[in-house]
């Protein structure tokens, strides 16, 4: 493909936008009307040279023959875009206007669809990665937790009394009654009862 060069910038694109704003700032319907068929026609002619690029850019002064072509169109005396404009665009448009019409309608409706189904499935993603994330980031904190040692954890609750070192066993820890009293077991509060009346 060829790369753009500043000729090319300036007179297909920088040139015509200046008399274009020129032309809206003065109100002449005029040179409006000559612009905007300018620029359709230069789009059509972008839009194709992004294909005859790749297949012709290896012809001889195919470049020189592209900046010969768009002096064409910009020229007062062939009036090149407004002949190509009257002749060939304005016809084909105006004849495949409702099949385009249609067209554009259903690529919008599908766009917007496409456009829900894929922000539905990245807010799905976005949520299975933030619950990913939270439950890693839970366990690294209960590995932090952990990895303290006892002294540790001695020296943060402030009483000198070592903790006891590994998890309680399950159903020997205290849980407390109404009045903040432990809870005996069933069997320890029968035996206690039974020693209490012999």
């Amino acid at each position: 493909m060829t790369e753009p060069r500043p000729d090319r910038l300036i007179f297909g694109t920088l040139y015509p936008a200046y008399y274009s704003y020129k032309a809206v700032k003065s109100k002449d319907i005029k040179e409006y009307v000559k612009w905007m068929m300018y620029w359709i026609i230069f789009a059509l002619f972008t839009t194709a040279e992004t294909f005859t690029d790749i297949f012709l850019c290896w012809f001889p002064f195919y470049y020189e023959l592209k900046i010969a072509f768009v002096a064409w169109l910009l020229s007062p005396y062939t009036k090149g875009s407004s002949l190509l404009y009257r002749k060939f665009v304005h016809p084909t448009l105006s004849s495949k206007e409702k099949e385009i019409d249609d067209c554009l309608v259903q690529a919008k409706d599908r766009s917007y669809d496409a456009l829900v189904h894929f922000g539905k499935r990245g807010l799905n993603v976005a949520a299975t990665a933030a619950v990913m994330a939270a439950s890693k980031g839970q366990g690294a904190l209960s590995e932090r937790l952990r990895s303290f040692s006892m002294q540790d954890l001695t020296t943060i609750r402030g009483d000198g009394a070592p903790a006891p070192s590994g998890p309680p066993p399950p159903g020997s820890g205290r849980s407390s009654g109404k009045h903040g009293q432990p809870k005996m077991s069933r069997s320890a509060s029968e035996s206690a009862g039974s020693s209490g009346t012999a």
